[in-house]
Order: C-alpha cells, then sequence, then structure tokens
C-alpha cells in the first residue's frame, strides 16, 4: 500500500501536469489565432490602431515551482501560482502620460512557505500567496528636449540590475515610488538620476528609504559602452533593514563587438567599491569585480566569468554584516538559480562561472555552471548546473522550463550546506 504521504505527492503532480498541460495547449493554439490576437490588440487599444484613447495592458504568468533543500526540517515546496497585471496606459496629452497597473496573485496550490503568507511546514517559494496590490502608478513628462521626467510607483532597471531591479523573476515584482529623470542631449550620452523614497518588495511589503542615484552611460559605437554610477541607500523606519545602508561606487564597460558575420565578440569589465553610509550600525568597506568574456560562433554562444563580493573574511560573521551586497538588485541572476546566496555571507563569495547558450528550432536553451566559494577562493561552497529552455509563440505566449541543481562541497561552512533542487515550469500571455 502506499502511504499517505505518497498518495498526496502524486496527487499533486498530478495537479500540476493538468495545469502545465492545459496551459500548453492554450499556448500552442493561441500561436496559431492571428486574427484572435489582432482583436484583442484592437480591443485593448480600446478599438483604436494608434491608440488614441489610451491601452489597456494584460499579463498573465502561470508557474508551477518544485523547492527542495536537503536535510532541512520542512517539506520540499509546491507552489501552483497565477500572476495577473491588468494596467491602463493614458494617450501622450501635451507630452504627459500616465500608467496605472493592478497585480494580483493567485495560489492554485499552496503547499509552500511565501515568506508572508502560505504554509510553513513547506521549503520557501517567495512567491506570497493571495495577495494584491498596486504595483505601477506613474506619471512622465516628456516636453522638455532630449529629456523623459518620471514620477510614482515604477518599474527601474538600471545596467542589468544588479544594483536597481525590479526581481522581475519572482510573480510579484519589486517597484519603486521614485522620480528619475533620463537626459540624452549629449551625443552617445544617457544620464540617468533620480530619488526612491520606498519600495514595494516581492513579498508585498513596504520598505521606507532614502536613495539619491545617478548612472552616465557613455556609447563608445561597435564597441560597446562605458559607465559610471553611485548609489546612497539608507533604508528608515525598520531597524531590522539599518544594517543594509550603503554607499556604492563603479565603473563598467561592456560590448559584444562583431567582428564579422560569423563571429561576435562578448566583454565585461566592473569594478564597485562599497562602504557603510548613514545608519548602518556596521562600519566596513568592501570591493567587487566582474569579469567576462565570450564569443558566438555558428549560433553557439559560450562565456566565461567570474565575479566576486567581497566579505570581512570570518565565516562565523552573520550574513549581510560587512561584506558587500545589493538588497535592490534582482540577485536571481547572480550567483546560480538555486539562490543559495541571495545576501552575500560574512565571508564574501566569488562565482566562477561558465554558460553555453543556443537555440535550436526555434526555442531558445541555456546552461550555466558555477564554481563558488568565499572571496578567497580557498573555502570551497559548492557547485551549481542551472538549466533553461524557452519557447515564444509569436508577440504575445510564451513557455519555459528551467532547472538549477546546487551541489555542496564536502566541507562546505554551514550556511552553504545542504544540496538544493529547484523546478519551474512557466507559461505567459502578454498583451
Amino acid at each position: 500500500m502506499f502511504s499517505t504521504n505518497t498518495m498526496n505527492r502524486q496527487a499533486r503532480f498530478s495537479r500540476t501536469a493538468v495545469y502545465a498541460a492545459t496551459l500548453l495547449a492554450l499556448t500552442t493554439a493561441s500561436a496559431h489565432a492571428t486574427g484572435i490576437d489582432e482583436a484583442i490588440e484592437n480591443a485593448l487599444k480600446l478599438g483604436q490602431k494608434d491608440g488614441k484613447y489610451g491601452q489597456v495592458t494584460f499579463d498573465l504568468n502561470y508557474r508551477y515551482e518544485y523547492a527542495d533543500t536537503e536535510s532541512t526540517a520542512p517539506e520540499p515546496a509546491h507552489a501552483n501560482t497565477f500572476r495577473l497585471r491588468l494596467g491602463y496606459l493614458t494617450p501622450d496629452f501635451f507630452g504627459f502620460q500616465g500608467f496605472a497597473e493592478y497585480e494580483n496573485l493567485y495560489a492554485a496550490q499552496n503547499d509552500y512557505n511565501g515568506v508572508t503568507s502560505g504554509d510553513r511546514d513547506y521549503h520557501i517559494v517567495a512567491d506570497p500567496a493571495d495577495k494584491h496590490e498596486l504595483n505601477q502608478l506613474w506619471i512622465s513628462f516628456k516636453g522638455i528636449p532630449d529629456t523623459l521626467i518620471k514620477g510614482g510607483r515604477q518599474r527601474i532597471k538600471i545596467d542589468d540590475d544588479r544594483f536597481i531591479g525590479n526581481v522581475g523573476w519572482r510573480q510579484m515584482e519589486m517597484t519603486y515610488d521614485a522620480v528619475m529623470l533620463t537626459n540624452t542631449s549629449i551625443a552617445d550620452l544617457t544620464i540617468k538620476a533620480g530619488y526612491i523614497d520606498g519600495v514595494q518588495t516581492i513579498t508585498s511589503l513596504y520598505d521606507k528609504t532614502e536613495l539619491p542615484f545617478v548612472n552616465v552611460n557613455y556609447s563608445l559605437g561597435n564597441l560597446g559602452n562605458a559607465i559610471a554610477y553611485g548609489y546612497w541607500l539608507k533604508y528608515e523606519e525598520d531597524t531590522a533593514l539599518f544594517g543594509r545602508s550603503s554607499q556604492t561606487y563603479g565603473i563598467r564597460t561592456l560590448g559584444s563587438p562583431k567582428v564579422n558575420d560569423m563571429l561576435t565578440l562578448h566583454y565585461i569589465a566592473e569594478y564597485s567599491y562599497q562602504t557603510d553610509y548613514e545608519n548602518n550600525p556596521t562600519s566596513y568597506a568592501a570591493d567587487r569585480y566582474n569579469l567576462m568574456g565570450g564569443l558566438t560562433m555558428f549560433g553557439l554562444t559560450a562565456k566565461a566569468a567570474m565575479e566576486q563580493l567581497d566579505g570581512s573574511g570570518s565565516i562565523t560573521t552573520p550574513a549581510g554584516r560587512g561584506a558587500f551586497q545589493t538588497p535592490l538588485g534582482t540577485n536571481h541572476a547572480f550567483q546560480g538559480w538555486a539562490d543559495r546566496f541571495l545576501v552575500t555571507p560574512g565571508t564574501g563569495i566569488r562565482d566562477v562561472n561558465f554558460t553555453l547558450a543556443s537555440t535550436v528550432m526555434t526555442a531558445n536553451l541555456m546552461f550555466v555552471y558555477h564554481k563558488l566559494s568565499d572571496d578567497t577562493g580557498n573555502v570551497d561552497f559548492g557547485d551549481e548546473y542551472d538549466f533553461q529552455i524557452t519557447k515564444a509563440f509569436g508577440k504575445h505566449y510564451s513557455l519555459l522550463a528551467k532547472y538549477a541543481y546546487y551541489v555542496a562541497d564536502d566541507n562546505a561552512p554551514l550556511f552553504a550546506q545542504n544540496d538544493t533542487q529547484k523546478i519551474w515550469l512557466q507559461g505567459n500571455i502578454a498583451f
């Protein structure tokens, strides 16, 4: 006879298979319904192809996520969630334009810990069940030549999202109450400057901040771009967050120069420097190094990279203290998709990684290997193997399958122990 737990797991996987199969069928069928797509596009523009009355936006994202870290007390997580974003973008009116967007997350299966909601008998999936919020509400003005000013709750993505991003991988993204100015008055130069007053987090919490920032990007033509930036982050009100207050300065060059029709090169060279700031109770100074080189040939892209965030050098130092941190970054994109090191440990972290990517039968495939250690390279944490396949069906539909496997080193420090596996199946419809 099967145990109750075994039968429950079988039931969960059966439900997951039904959700995934239904979504695949709907997405594939929709991909061939060009006429239907055009009718939907026209309806969302309120019957006007030029959008003279504005446009309704629609984004529905289904995801199944499985998360399991071995030798930990809770049960592996199974999350079947649907995320809906519904918005309205006004027409341009004498240089002014506005946007409002509602976001809702519904859990069809909530056998997971959503941090601010959910079942704590399961592992964490950082998508709080059955939450809804005002995701964006902003007004922009472009009446000044070569300048865009945007104020209100908005999505902000700067460079590769390492320091300020929307954490777009999670179902409920991070948005900012901010004012941001983008100026392109000088040829080849883009200046972004702004002030962030508060952060609506991925767990539907609100953090009060003071964050002036500036990012200057100069185009080098075919060679790439040269960038300089400064971020002055101060958390207010919540004393538990004061240890994240920091000031960060950096320079970055990157590009993908095309050598000829057969060969494209890729490179990144970046250095960042961070210290404590304002009300941070910990005094520290830390460096970050980010290097990448690669090429694309015959449809295959290969990249080798190293990112290092320095720490205090002590294994016993609590995570987040005295180490280079990026609390507003899209950290899922760095140091492995298993999310074992979203907060830099006190030892710092060095991530040596290798990426292969290609397109097969219009599907995009990617494999990433990570070798993770402390910032000296002498203390091994573990290895991670990440796989992803994505497939777009026209402009509005896409599918994704993704897998992450972190294997801890036999002698890894306590915070880096225990193997972790994560699986994702996802479908998206966006207009």
